[in-house]
């Protein structure tokens, strides 16, 4: 075989956006590409490794020998080695043979390959991203899904582990089985978008893909680029959104990864203290080198381009943030400007989130951050860090946390609840219930509920009320719409089986319902990031743990009422309303199709009456630990009413009457599902996502490990 060629796809504008940090396409450049050098096809190479002696292409070919196919260092200082070589072909397998300056040989994968092996080797596999979309569609009307003023409903899941192979519970379906699925399952349980974890190569299953070595290349586990773009295909010929985890927050120290790529800290920064982290056992990318920030940014925009993903969303920002992250003192150290702040990440991501929104501004960022870094859903002309939304953390511990006590408890822990109205337009919020919730022994969702079976069940779909119809995005992990009772386990498949059982089934049915609901009311989602769009009816009656909110469209008559009984009491409530309106009742959680107790939610008296610092009053029947959605059907001129009020009459919410009735008492005698969970109403009429559950559940059965 020929030996390397010169040739160059750099110009020397390249170079220098290059070395500023600000080019933002480098995967047109570096790595592999197809080529036509002198009448000859074959494959160009370019690699950056700008502290090593020598650079040479190794693969099949050449018997892995480094010493025959040489790369030529450019002239300009730049550090990066490239050339020719004929006669390779899409398929050809090949790694960098690396002469570091102290010369040691490191066989490195391409940082920029499109495909990688699944195997101890783990080669770069010289690919293509050429595919033919048919999303057209879909792209141009994209800005209406994204809109900050749309209804989003995010589906996060994990692919290995949503659903296995029939035939051997050990295969993972391959993206196109998935898209044949998914597409379907998504359509019917009515949500608007859904969320991979990462699908960039990495080589631990055990990292659920957070530990990614091969960043520009879809993971080979589940097919090739084509197959996992004809799954994005599919997605959004049925109007469904895409958005990738990505994570440029760290990467491992793999020998074949990014670290230490050319014999020195390259990728990553040489102080540990800024380099190194101490909980995933990882290196940290250096903010700071211009060549660095390319890297990522182009990585952003890759995904974005090539496989016309919807949007990013953006791993582990508080440890970017942050310089203290998971340190003690002295084991980190301040900024220049004597703070903890992580200036050169700070930067980084402005120069991210302004780059990506610029060539693609119909998309969205999403930036897991746990604390309460300032402005950052804010423009970065405004001195934001620019991100579209930013996970609600501290809504879905608190959340949490009052869901677990016991219901004679949470009147202490009331503000729980109420404190997210404090702060929740501060920035663009997405509500998340992740995949971090349901592992590590915190334990699945449904058993997270206190009580016994029925009360578990009970207080979850009050919880996804209350999820569904607050200010924000929405985000559910796979397993939590239909009660999956195991911790998420990422070897094995979720348990489809489930839905065998009514009260599982009955889930499933009011996260589809409430989907709907969030989506078909203008109310919900018009203005869900501005102020205007909630207000509180009743914050204060904690002893009775009685929770309402009003959601407001941008029409005045545009007005849900939301009203949260999280006591296993049923209750006639009195409820302060305007004069002239009309209410009815349209999402009852304690509804028996849902598997409810059948307590029927229902205005049983209207006063003309000053109550809650409101004019008039109704009495609602409020079932026991449920949520009850109410809907405004009019708003009359209002009648002349003589000034007269009692200020009694205006205080607080206390109840009209505590009846004290158990809505257990009024169930039919269950059958028995696992755990035995008790299956409080008649078995519901199977849906046509049976036709895909039903492909999987009887192998899962014998292969789902139950606790």
């Amino acid at each position: 075989m020929e030996k390397v060629l010169p040739h160059s796809l750099f110009t020397d504008h390249d170079i220098y956006l290059f070395r500023e940090g600000k080019h933002y396409k480098l995967y047109d450049k570096f790595g592999s590409h197809n080529a036509e050098v002198n009448g000859e096809k074959g494959v160009y190479f370019a690699v950056w490794a700008p502290f090593a002696k020598k650079v040479s292409v190794i693969g099949d070919f050449n018997n892995w020998n480094p010493e025959t196919h040489h790369l030529f260092p450019r002239w300009d200082s730049s550090g990066i080695w490239e050339g020719f070589i004929p006669h390779l072909k899409w398929g050809d397998i090949y790694k960098y043979g690396i002469r570091s300056n102290k010369d040691i040989l490191l066989e490195k994968g391409d940082p920029f390959a499109l495909s990688w092996e699944q195997n101890v080797q783990a080669s770069s596999v010289i690919s293509t991203t050429w595919y033919e979309w048919s999303d057209e569609n879909w792209l141009a009307e994209r800005w209406k899904s994204n809109s900050l003023d749309a209804p989003i409903s995010v589906y996060e899941m994990h692919l290995a582990s949503w659903m296995r192979g029939v035939d051997d519970p050990e295969r993972f379906f391959n993206y196109r089985e998935i898209a044949e699925r998914l597409v379907p399952y998504l359509k019917e349980m009515n949500f608007t978008h859904v969320e991979f974890m990462p699908v960039m190569e990495y080589p631990y299953d055990p990292s659920w893909g957070y530990q990614v070595t091969g960043f520009f290349a879809a993971t080979s586990r589940f097919g090739s680029p084509q197959d996992l773009m004809f799954l994005i295909n599919e997605l959004h010929q049925n109007n469904i959104g895409v958005i990738l985890d990505w994570v440029p927050s760290h990467f491992p120290g793999d020998a074949n990864g990014l670290h230490y790529f050319d014999g020195t800290f390259l990728y990553e920064h040489e102080d540990p203290r800024k380099g190194f982290h101490p909980d995933w056992k990882s290196y940290i990318f250096n903010y700071g080198r211009p060549e660095v920030k390319s890297f990522l940014i182009s990585n952003a925009m890759f995904w974005l381009d090539r496989y016309h993903a919807d949007g990013l969303r953006v791993d582990a920002v508080t440890s970017m943030l942050h310089l203290d992250y998971s340190r003690n003192e002295g084991e980190w150290e301040p900024n220049i400007e004597g703070g903890n702040v992580n200036l050169e990440a700070k930067l980084f991501l402005q120069e991210f989130n302004t780059a990506v929104y610029k060539e693609f501004p119909d998309i969205m960022t999403i930036a897991e951050e746990s604390s309460d870094f300032p402005m950052l859903t804010k423009p970065v002309h405004d001195g934001g860090i620019g991100f579209g939304m930013k996970w609600m953390m501290g809504w879905m511990h608190d959340t949490l946390k009052y869901f677990k006590e016991d219901p004679i408890g949470r009147k202490y822990l009331h503000n729980k609840i109420t404190f997210a109205s404090m702060y929740v337009y501060n920035e663009n919020y997405m509500m998340p219930l992740s995949h971090d919730e349901v592992v590590h022994g915190k334990s699945s969702l449904i058993y997270k509920m206190p009580g016994d079976e029925w009360q578990k069940f009970a207080n979850l779909r009050a919880l996804y009320t209350y999820m569904f119809t607050h200010p924000g995005a929405k985000l559910l992990f796979m397993g939590d719409e239909f009660a999956q009772t195991n911790e998420w386990n990422f070897k094995v498949s979720l348990d489809w089986h489930l839905l065998e059982y009514p009260i599982h089934k009955g889930l499933q049915n009011f996260v589809k319902d409430l989907n709907t609901l969030y989506r078909t009311q203008t109310s919900l989602y018009e203005n869900q990031f501005k102020r205007t769009g909630f207000e509180w009816v009743e914050a204060n009656d904690s002893d009775n743990s009685i929770f309402i909110y009003l959601r407001k469209g941008s029409s005045e008559d545009d007005v849900l009422m939301i009203v949260l009984n999280l006591t296993p009491r049923v209750f006639e409530y009195k409820i302060g309303v305007n004069e002239g309106t009309n209410w009815e009742v349209i999402l009852n959680s304690d509804d028996e199709k849902y598997g409810g107790s059948g307590v029927k939610a229902e205005i049983v008296d209207e006063e003309d009456d000053e109550w809650m610092f409101r004019p008039n009053a109704i009495i609602l029947n409020l079932p026991a630990l449920s949520g009850v959605v109410l809907k405004q059907k009019a708003v009359l001129k209002p009648k002349k009413k003589s000034i007269v009020s009692k200020i009694s009459k205006s205080k607080s919410t206390p109840k009209l009457e505590n009846k004290e009735i158990s809505a257990v008492n009024k169930k039919v005698q269950p059958k028995t599902s696992p755990k035995e969970i008790k299956v409080e109403n008649p078995k519901p009429k199977v849906s046509r996502l049976k036709k895909v559950i039903t492909e999987a559940a009887p192998d899962l059965k014998k292969s789902t490990k139950k606790k």
